[in-house]
């Protein structure tokens, strides 16, 4: 965060300065009392279990230029603070959002927002890549895609960013239209409509219309960028005053891939933009990742990066930590490590891309549960299991509750397939499993919800080979 002082936070928040002079220079804002920094802004969120003000004399003492409460004034806290500012605010929260708001008020560079059920990291990170052939951007770190973790996002950029690329996240009813306003993106990106949280929102109509309110806080003029080979995309077209952009592999779309090809379970393909034909090669394995390329092409073509220069930066971008990383291990072992999140068509694309594998000994699929799927849970895992028993996948290794349907699926699909279950008080019996079961030249899948901690197990197996 640059340029902000006390009196800039007390003014962006509408708050109160309790205690401590307005002329100190703020440099960064934390939500966590672990890692605040000295400059910093402490932000005390109140949840559910747990309320951070009683952090706010720690993080005082631990060098924090300033804290916002929604509490009274406590005099242990001036104790601590000496030359320190404490801001009475009426919502943490919502002053975090304010700031965020008015930080990005200040900041000229063009930014691009990202959404969808499926792909928002890799999208974003893929743009970055498009994007850095003429600009230095900047990226949402990790996962801050949220209420809180945007506005903290925004406070990041310095002066020396020439673009971002901003993640937007969605959850539940309303919450994109919050983050969309405080982002206000001059280009949106849709990468699909999946069934992610259907369990908060209810139907895909409903993701529909909560997804397309991330123009509610698109600058006028700006651009939508769609999936046109989305089912429910397709047909959209953005509201008035704003232009529409489709990407993917139809004849409906501006940017469309043609000759698409895996070698060895990495996309080569021709760009097809206008008139001009752009040969482009991914270091990322699987099929959908070309429609993640497609858009990175159509957001960079429109930012005026020479498209030739884009494609050629995304063959050098070999991915997201934990999304569909490839270890080649000892004894020719291949790791898909692929444990971040988990939703029906990622794990039927992950499934492709470990069927896809030549050269391969057996191929191993390590599933764990789909979280946030509502009532029609056991349906959409079980759909998945009859899913991968069609494809030439040897051996399923499933992890939880949920995931028992997915064994069934694929039981299903091919009784002589070879399965194992394990419940998930198992981790460990599941981990020492997966080290005994693998043979040289085998690739192994793991997949499934971040909640699962499958990562973990993925981190076992790569430790034990090294």
């Amino acid at each position: 965060m640059e340029g902000m002082t006390v009196k800039d936070l007390v003014t962006a928040s509408h708050g109160t300065l309790l205690w401590g002079s307005g002329d100190k220079a703020v440099t960064g804002i934390a939500i966590d009392s672990r890692e605040v920094k000295d400059g910093d802004l402490f932000v005390p969120l109140v949840g559910e279990h747990t309320d951070a003000h009683k952090y706010i004399e720690e993080v005082l003492k631990k060098g924090a230029r300033a804290v916002l409460t929604s509490r009274p004034l406590e005099p242990s806290w001036t104790l601590a603070s000496d030359d320190k500012a404490i801001i009475q605010v009426e919502n943490t929260q919502n002053a975090l959002q304010a700031i965020g708001s008015y930080y990005r008020k200040r900041l000229t560079l063009p930014l691009v927002g990202v959404t969808g059920s499926v792909g928002k990291t890799t999208t974003r990170e893929m743009i970055g890549a498009a994007l850095s052939a003429k600009y230095q951007v900047y990226k949402t770190p990790k996962n801050h895609n949220s209420q809180v973790g945007v506005p903290m996002t925004l406070t990041e950029i310095g002066k020396e960013a020439e673009a971002g690329v901003i993640e937007l996240g969605m959850s539940e009813p309303g919450e994109l239209t919050v983050i969309a306003k405080i982002a206000a993106v001059h280009m949106a990106v849709i990468t699909n409509i999946g069934v992610a949280h259907i369990e908060q929102l209810g139907s895909q109509e409903n993701i529909l219309r909560e997804k397309l309110t991330i123009q509610d806080g698109l600058q006028p003029g700006g651009t939508l960028f769609l999936n046109g080979d989305d089912p429910l995309l397709k047909n959209v077209t953005a509201k008035e005053g704003i232009h529409t952009v489709y990407y993917g592999t139809g004849e409906n779309c501006q940017y469309r891939a043609e000759d698409i090809r895996l070698e060895n379970g990495y996309p080569r393909f021709t760009a097809v933009c206008g008139h001009r034909r752009i040969e482009a090669a991914l270091q990322v394995p699987g099929n959908h990742q070309i429609l993640n390329a497609m858009a990175a092409l159509a957001v960079a073509d429109h930012m005026d990066v020479p498209l030739e220069e884009a494609a050629r930066q995304l063959e050098l971008f070999d991915g997201v930590k934990n999304r569909q990383q490839i270890y080649h291990l000892p004894n020719q072992v291949v790791m898909i490590d692929d444990t971040y999140n988990a939703s029906p068509v990622s794990v039927e694309g992950a499934i492709d891309i470990l069927a896809s594998r030549q050269k391969a000994g057996r191929r191993i699929a390590v599933l764990a549960d789909m979280k946030e799927l509502g009532a029609l849970a056991g349906r959409y895992h079980r759909q998945v299991g009859e899913y991968l028993g069609r494809r030439q996948v040897d051996m399923l290794i499933t992890y939880g509750q949920l995931a028992k349907e997915i064994q069934a699926g694929a039981l299903a699909s091919n009784p002589d397939l070879k399965t194992l279950w394990f419940s998930i008080d198992q981790k460990e019996e599941l981990k020492q499993r997966l080290v005994a079961e693998l043979h040289p030249k085998d690739c192994i899948l793991l997949k499934g919800s971040n909640s699962m901690k499958l990562g973990e197990a993925a981190e076992y197996v790569r430790q034990h080979y090294h």
